[in-house]
């Protein structure tokens, strides 16, 4: 009789062999992974083939199952998912990179002076364009009027973009070309003016003349700016960007550059809210590629608290008798929803102030059902009056925030709303408990880029320097798992993603980024510190 023990040791030995012959393209080993999977569980090693990845386990396992074209010895460095930006402007941000810079700039003296410094390094542009100022930080935090900017270009049209984007400042040359005069109304905007004259200040609708009259740039001007912009994300450990408002052009020439392998980053688009992209997409439907999805519209209620153009249900607590304004009439939000609510698209809908919350929040809630999974959204929620956050969970509306902007206002919001108002303005942790899961984003180039920022922001709320000393309104912190959430599976999930990207997972997309410190572990005051040694987009290094 054969002795069936003496063939074990074949057995074992054809068991090894057969496995080591899983050919894959990558291993990462001797890492600190945070899958983000249901049990938000660690492992030490990974396999990845075909740009997914194929296996999660420990470093034995991984290693001894799995033959890799490239081994990666992370050397006991912290892996996460790529990072997932669930609010910026992609596109926006890429051309403000070739425009003047006027993030921080302490007076309007300085900000002129910049665009001057900028028009003289430029001679060939024929228009000049900017981005960043901020009357807030400025002596008397009061809009300026254009004379000075009319001085340094008496014929060269200049307008220039509020941090926020929702006011703009244009010298005369600019508002004479755009047909702007004294007096005119606009509904959803403000065309400000001094002693019967134009000071070139335009709030919300007011400036869209002014940006028509600005030539469109070329395919290979966008070309350019993109692989510039991509580049910066990938070096903050993004890999999937949510942008909030594109035109039909702008997503078919995405589409072309994805396609043709001149941009990597994985897009989630929200088209504008006009007739346009409406009518176009409506009849198709969502569109998917591999990189690329089109599934949401990008409805504005309302514009922002730091240009008082955010819609409030009574007057600002520093200008008496004002409480901003709705951007579209009431109808108008009411009627889209009614259509969207027949199709599979999201409807995203910016509101900051708490009647504009409040608004939107009941026209939702007239066309969603309980536990539907639509996942319309709210972007940003800033200031929600403290007895419509039911609102969000009734009906399983998704609040889209951004933690940089309560870190952001924290110096002056309290002027702007009073005391009680503040309860329920940037309100994460009370926003969170509504669904059990918030997505995270940054709204760049409204605010840094940086996922780190975001980060510090969520779990922390204090700025760069460490203020305030005991956080801002510390009770809506996120925790560091909730906060990492943020930033990948649930910002995946509010772009009905997280069956691809925003974890590390056996069947999912294998993007994710090495980091030199751990956020989980680190102290707050290092958070800033932590960089990016690696960014991989389907198993390849960017």
């Amino acid at each position: 009789m054969i002795n069936r023990f003496l063939f074990l040791p074949a057995c074992i030995i054809l068991l090894l062999t057969a496995c080591t012959n899983n050919k894959v393209d990558v291993v990462v080993h001797h890492a600190v992974i945070y899958t983000v999977d249901s049990a938000f569980s660690i492992a030490e090693a990974m396999a990845i083939k075909d740009g997914k990845i194929v296996a999660v386990g420990k470093n034995d396992e991984i290693i001894s199952a799995y033959q890799a074209k490239e081994l990666i010895d992370a050397k006991g460095s912290a892996v996460y998912p790529g990072f997932i930006d669930a609010h910026a402007h992609f596109m926006g941000y890429a051309r403000g990179l070739f425009q003047v810079d006027l993030f921080g700039t302490n007076s309007w003296e300085e900000t002129v002076a910049k665009i001057q410094q900028f028009a003289q390094q430029h001679p060939e542009m024929k228009w000049i364009q900017g981005r960043g100022w901020d009357q807030n930080r400025w002596p008397g935090k009061k809009f300026p009027t254009n004379e000075l900017l009319n001085k340094a270009f008496p014929t060269t049209p200049v307008v220039i973009t509020r941090v926020d984007g929702h006011a703009s400042i244009a010298n005369q040359t600019a508002l004479d070309l755009a047909g702007i005069k004294a007096g005119q109304t606009i509904t959803g905007g403000d065309i400000q003016t001094s002693n019967g004259l134009l000071t070139g200040v335009l709030i919300d609708n007011a400036d869209n003349a002014v940006y028509a009259q600005i030539p469109e740039p070329t395919r290979e001007d966008y070309i350019k700016w993109l692989n510039t912009a991509q580049q910066n994300c990938f070096q903050q450990g993004l890999t999937t960007v949510t942008d909030c408002g594109l035109d039909v052009n702008e997503v078919d020439l995405l589409d072309e550059l994805q396609k043709s392998n001149k941009l990597q980053m994985r897009l989630y688009v929200m088209l504008s809210d006009n007739d346009n992209n409406i009518n176009q997409y409506l009849k198709k439907g969502p569109y998917k590629t591999d990189k690329l999805f089109v599934n949401g519209f990008k409805v504005y209620a309302d514009g922002a608290l730091g240009s008082r153009g955010a819609c409030l249900l009574k007057h600002y607590a520093d200008q008496p008798g004002w409480s901003g304004f709705l951007l579209r009439n009431k109808s108008h939000y009411d009627s889209l929803a009614k259509v969207l609510s027949t199709t599979q698209f999201q409807m995203c809908t910016h509101a900051i102030g708490d009647s504009a919350n409040r608004e939107i929040l009941t026209i939702y809630n007239k066309y969603l059902s309980p536990n539907n999974d639509k996942r319309w959204r709210i972007e940003h929620a800033q200031v929600v009056d403290v007895n419509d956050f039911n609102l969000f969970g009734k009906t399983a509306i998704i609040p889209s925030v951004q933690p940089t902007h309560g870190t952001s206002d924290m110096y002056w919001a309290e002027a702007r709303l009073g005391k009680d108002r503040m309860k329920g303005a940037y309100a994460y942790k009370q926003l969170l408990q509504q669904n059990g899961w918030l997505p995270l984003g940054t709204d760049f180039p409204v605010e840094d880029i940086s996922p780190f920022k975001t980060f510090l922001a969520a779990v922390v709320r204090k700025d760069a320097t460490g203020f305030p000393v005991n956080g801002f309104q510390i009770e809506n912190a996120l925790t560091r798992e909730e906060t990492i959430k943020g930033m990948t599976i649930w910002a995946a999930k509010a772009g009905f993603l997280e069956k691809e990207v925003g974890s590390i997972e056996p069947g999912k997309k294998a993007d994710f980024i090495i980091l030199d410190k751990d956020l989980m572990k680190i102290a707050e005051t290092d958070i800033l510190n932590t960089k990016v040694s690696a960014t991989y987009i389907g198993g390849k290094k960017m």
